[in-house]
């Protein structure tokens, strides 16, 4: 087959339809949730604690099946293909996952193995890709000596390492000082300004408002999903961390 035969890349980085998620003893996490995300889109999910954010990434990972519904990630079924999908992303959350006793070099290098890189082309990848990051200078660094900003940036290192067409972002920058937000919001455009879908969660509303699009969850429920200034007119509040509060009040209310 040619490059010229080869099938496109899908325009859309994720699609779901009717997404539903019900654990045992009938908790449903997530309910009916249809939802697109564009290729090269960094993309906001939000709701308050309990609203089905972190059950949906997990769906989408190819890591939780689905209890009824479709769902497909950078062109694959999450039901059927979820080991395809797994090599073809990135996952990096509030939990810290690297290794103390590593070097940066050291966790970079494990990861991009993990993720099937070897020899000369490896080393190529990591030499460029701490360029692109801004950790070079650390690189014989442990990384238990590290800030946690400088964590963190190592941290989006190891999950990008692989080129993922997606990467999803569960909290990633909880504790981590304002300037050091900052730039590691910097890297997330870098990255997609380069191809990369990113959906991200977070509690920053100013991060939230950084997003291209935004989908607020409540209790497993899409109720919001657009621009900064869509989700504002379809709430009518002023501010997304007015949105926010508002949904955390009507679900504490509803769980009383």
């Amino acid at each position: 087959m040619t490059a010229a035969s080869l099938p496109a890349p899908p325009a859309e980085a994720v699609v779901t339809q009717g997404l539903r998620k019900v654990f045992h003893g009938g908790t449903v996490a997530v309910e009916r949730l249809d939802l697109t995300i564009h290729r090269g889109e960094v993309f906001g999910l939000l709701g308050p604690n309990g609203s089905g954010k972190t059950t949906t990434i997990r769906m989408l990972c190819g890591l939780l099946t689905p209890t009824a519904g479709r769902a497909s990630v950078v062109g694959h079924d999450v039901a059927t293909e979820p080991e395809l999908i797994r090599a073809k992303i990135g996952y990096m959350s509030q939990r810290y996952g690297l290794y103390d006793d590593l070097t940066v070099y050291e966790n970079l290098r494990f990861y991009a193995t993990v993720y099937g890189l070897h020899g000369r082309a490896r080393d190529q990848r990591i030499a460029q890709h701490m360029d692109s990051i801004g950790i070079s200078a650390r690189r014989a660094q442990l990384a238990g000596t590290l800030s946690g900003g400088w964590k963190q940036r190592l941290a989006l290192a190891c999950a990008t390492v692989h080129e993922p067409a997606m990467l999803f972002l569960d909290e990633p920058t909880a504790g981590v000082d304002p300037a050091a937000r900052r730039d590691f919001w910097k890297s997330i455009y870098d990255l997609a300004h380069g191809g990369t879908t990113i959906l991200v969660t977070t509690h920053y509303m100013d991060e939230a408002e950084r997003c291209q699009r935004l989908a607020f969850l409540s209790r497993g429920h899409l109720i919001g999903l657009g621009t900064v200034q869509e989700i504002l007119a379809h709430f009518n509040q002023p501010t997304i961390e007015d949105v926010f509060i508002e949904l955390q009040h009507r679900d504490e209310g509803a769980v009383a």
